[in-house]
């Protein structure tokens, strides 16, 4: 038995764990979640009716792509693990930005568009349900659940303007970067490429109409999602090409560059979700190993925050700040010197708070589910 990949091919999450994979050379072999053994031997495992999820050569299920990546990664010394203060956090925001921070853009390019969009996303949607009777009645049921969905994630009539401006500024910002550097901290992969991968391949980087936009307007961002799929370097653009991370824990202006395009509404959106969900844990006490909901929070699990003058309401996430809690992990961990390097790091591209912010119960994952501790 090979480990079985329990993904989709339009599915933002399944590419995060799929390039892993590939880029590590560890072999599978991917089903469907519209394939019977999903549903009769891997779901009840898996907890959730989710992808992805990993099914390993020893029968073990696990549930989540960062949880597929760190099963592997604590498993062979961490090669997608900077070793040095500041590409750890650089690391690990990239994954945390990818996983939670672009899904706004994500949702609006797939599902605004239909004119360009809407054949393509038939296809898939309907190839991945089970053949039975009510397949093309359950295909639209999942795409119009999926297409309410980008409403959670704030985008509406009157915000979709200011979420395409921020997404091209942080696409172009990412062009110039991927310019100099075939990945994010220099010539192999690290976690966050893998977590910013999960927005801008299956979404934004294969969706018709932001593909189109990021063949003509941020080519070497595309060459990126590329490589991401390959297993050897591809790099052949770059004449002198190294084999690992940046020495010295050198972190590239451009890739601060990014960040700070990053930043505008990933910050204020973490706040507001913190206070959100630290009032709903004010006035309900979790048990320890309780299950933390996707979207949980005050006022129905809303957060409220403003960029450039335009009022966003989305929902709270608690894997958020699961995620969040790797980065600030990595920044206690280090001496006083390292800190400050990496609080001076932060603060010049406006992310120093995400440092602070945090919830009032932490939270890990135990038998495929987000608890609290």
């Amino acid at each position: 038995m090979t480990h079985a990949l329990y993904a989709l091919p339009h599915s933002l999450y399944s590419g995060r764990a799929r390039s892993y994979l590939i880029k590590n050379n560890i072999p599978f072999q991917e089903f469907s979640c519209g394939h019977e053994s999903y549903k009769a031997e891997i779901v009840a495992e898996a907890k959730l009716a989710t992808i992805p999820v990993l099914r390993t050569e020893e029968g073990q299920v696990i549930r989540d792509g960062a949880a597929i990546i760190e099963y592997f990664e604590a498993a062979n010394g961490r090669p997608c693990l900077p070793a040095t203060p500041k590409q750890q956090i650089i690391s690990g925001l990239f994954d945390l930005i990818g996983a939670e921070g672009l899904l706004r853009p994500a949702m609006h390019y797939r599902w605004n568009f239909p004119e360009e969009n809407l054949s393509f996303l038939h296809y898939h949607f309907f190839h991945s349900q089970r053949d039975h009777p009510e397949r093309e009645a359950k295909t639209q049921y999942m795409m119009d659940k999926m297409r309410y969905a980008a409403t959670v994630f704030g985008v509406t009539d009157d915000s979709r303007e200011l979420v395409e401006t921020l997404y091209m500024e942080f696409l172009l910002a990412l062009d110039k970067h991927f310019e100099q550097y075939p990945y994010l901290l220099g010539w192999k992969p690290c976690i966050g490429d893998f977590g910013l991968l999960a927005p801008l391949f299956a979404h934004l980087g294969r969706d018709p109409k932001p593909l189109q936009i990021m063949q003509q307007q941020a080519v070497h961002v595309y060459r990126w999602v590329e490589r991401m799929n390959r297993s050897n370097q591809d790099a052949p653009e770059c004449y002198n090409a190294g084999s690992g991370f940046l020495a010295d824990d050198q972190i590239p202006d451009t890739l601060l560059t990014v960040l700070r395009a990053a930043a505008q509404d990933f910050l204020p959106e973490t706040r507001a979700a913190a206070q959100s969900i630290n009032g709903w844990l004010a006035d309900n006490p979790a048990v320890s190993g309780d299950r933390a909901s996707r979207y949980l929070g005050q006022n129905d699990g809303k957060s409220h925050f403003v960029v450039r003058g335009q009022s966003f309401e989305t929902g709270a996430q608690p894997y958020r700040f699961f995620q969040l809690q790797i980065v600030q992990d990595a920044y206690k961990s280090c001496d006083d010197a390292e800190r400050a390097g990496i609080e001076t790091m932060l603060d010049s591209c406006g992310l120093q708070e995400l440092l602070t912010i945090e919830l009032d119960r932490r939270l890990e994952q135990r038998d495929n589910l987000e608890v609290w501790v």
